[in-house]
């Protein structure tokens, strides 16, 4: 075989193998973006199956006052559309709020067993609005809070004794709406109270 046929054939050889190898670089190529494309991918549904789990726990570990929160917000709105059937003051000497206490009294309690009896005998669907006030004594913040503690304790009184929760709502007023002046013992004493109010 002459030298000129060799180098021809090694020339043909070279030229058919050539795009062959050319597919293969590119196939591999293309075959190491799609691994990465797929490891990205992964990566981001590990991603989001973490903040699905996440916000499931978070859903799951709602407190307890987050859930009373919307029970009394679901009240208020029917609080809101119903009308007054009667009131009970909870603010006579032997009731009212001893300075700085949420407690109840054994007066109280009596009044808020009569109470209970009533509606539980009437059984209508009625709901209750319990409205917890202060002496103006401390800041605005404190005795709204200590209002809120005084309606608070009226609300699971009346629970514990069989009135359901999804029917009370309470409010504070704090020291605002004052029923005497704040400038004596006497008129403060009777600021400290909680008011009832049945509405259907």
């Amino acid at each position: 075989m002459s030298q000129r046929i060799l180098i021809f054939l090694v020339c043909l050889s070279v030229a058919l193998l050539a795009p062959a190898c050319a597919t293969k670089k590119s196939l591999k190529k293309e075959v190491n973006r799609i691994d990465e494309e797929m490891n990205t991918l992964g990566t981001s549904v590990e991603e989001n199956q973490t903040r699905l789990k996440e916000h499931d726990s978070q859903l799951a570990s709602l407190s307890t006052e987050s859930r009373e929160a919307l029970e009394r917000a679901q009240s208020a709105e029917k609080l809101a559309q119903g009308k007054l059937v009667y009131e009970i003051k909870l603010a006579d000497d032997s009731v009212k709020f001893p300075f700085n206490k949420a407690e109840i009294s054994p007066e109280m309690r009596e009044i808020l067993d009569n109470l209970i009896a009533q509606l539980k005998t009437q059984n209508e669907n009625v709901y209750i609005e319990i409205q917890g006030f202060t002496d103006s004594v401390g800041p605005d913040e404190y005795n709204y809070k200590l209002g809120l503690e005084r309606a608070e304790t009226v609300r699971r009184y009346l629970a514990e004794n069989g009135i359901p929760l999804h029917r009370i709502s309470t409010i504070s007023y704090g020291e605002e709406r004052p029923v005497a002046e704040n400038t004596s013992r006497t008129g403060r004493s009777k600021n400290r109270r909680v008011v009832i109010q049945v509405l259907a």
